[in-house]
């Protein structure tokens, strides 16, 4: 690709389609983009505004109804990250080569910065959890298997059913849920009867999608948080994280004392726990 053929903001709309396309955690579906504006630097915020809940009274015929003041309240989405890449093609490559090189390393580009967003993302999940949301501890995680409860493991299945009961104890809504396992827990529920696989998931494990137990969409992630083989599995509801980001940058120069072109982008994001009932966690371990 000749330097003087290069759009900006072509490649930038097709690399953050190509972003959009492998996330996990940072999907819509899993995250919102309700407040993803325009973003020019790390450091930009954007305000989120929210009111308080509205009351329900008895009504009698006849007499005055009083009228609520509503009170609202402001959360604040940094975008704290930045990433970028940079590499060059030799001129000497470009015209030997038969497949489009720059094509090749602006996709391979893609997907190391959605693993680096992703991870960041599901780090954001594990923090945010509210307190009450929380199903085991580092000292005493749930010890995960496909057989039977006893003998100091949990089924898989009905530990799941936990996590939705904390959802439901929260008020999270039941449509849209989504779980994020680990491939040895996916394993794990590919055992279990009660676990709906999903005929189309060697098409769409593109986005990790692989069926769905327990009112959850089930999607697999090797970026599931893990510490001394403690995984912290996450589920919830789009509502609970929201997610910006952008390219915010993206050139192509021509490299002094060489022949060869160079391509560059910065990648922008951030993200925060804005409604954290809308998560739960577990720590749980597979024997």
């Amino acid at each position: 690709m000749a330097i003087t053929n290069f759009i900006p903001t072509v490649w930038s709309a097709r690399l953050l389609e190509n972003l959009q396309k492998v996330m996990v955690y940072g999907q819509t579906g899993v995250v919102n983009r309700d407040y993803e504006g325009e973003i020019r630097n790390e450091g930009d915020t954007v305000k989120i505004l929210s009111i308080s809940a509205v009351t329900v009274d008895n009504y009698t015929k006849g007499q005055n109804i009083t009228f609520q003041e509503l009170s609202d309240a402001a959360q604040t989405l940094v975008i704290e990250k930045q990433k970028y890449f940079a590499f060059e093609v030799e001129d000497i490559d470009k015209a030997q080569s038969r497949i489009n090189i720059v094509e090749s390393a602006m996709t391979e580009a893609a997907y190391a910065l959605r693993d680096a967003a992703d991870q960041y993302i599901a780090g954001v999940m594990v923090a945010g959890v509210a307190s009450a949301n929380q199903i085991g501890t580092d000292a005493s995680p749930v010890s995960l298997t496909a057989g039977q409860t006893g003998s100091g493991n949990t089924n898989v299945y009905e530990a799941i059913v936990n996590m939705r009961v904390k959802l439901d104890t929260s008020n999270v809504p039941n449509d849209s849920r989504w779980l994020i396992v680990p491939p040895d827990v996916y394993g794990l529920l590919l055992k279990d009867s009660r676990f709906v696989y999903n005929q189309l998931a060697g098409q769409v494990m593109l986005n990790g999608e692989v069926g769905q137990i327990a009112g959850f969409r089930v999607l697999v992630s090797n970026n599931v948080p893990v510490s001394s083989g403690k995984y912290r599995i996450l589920a919830g509801h789009p509502s609970a994280v929201t997610y910006a980001e952008q390219i915010n940058k993206i050139e192509a120069i021509r490299r002094e004392a060489r022949f060869a072109d160079g391509i560059k982008g910065l990648h922008l994001y951030g993200a925060k726990a804005i409604r954290p009932q809308g998560l739960v966690r577990m720590i749980a371990t597979i024997p």
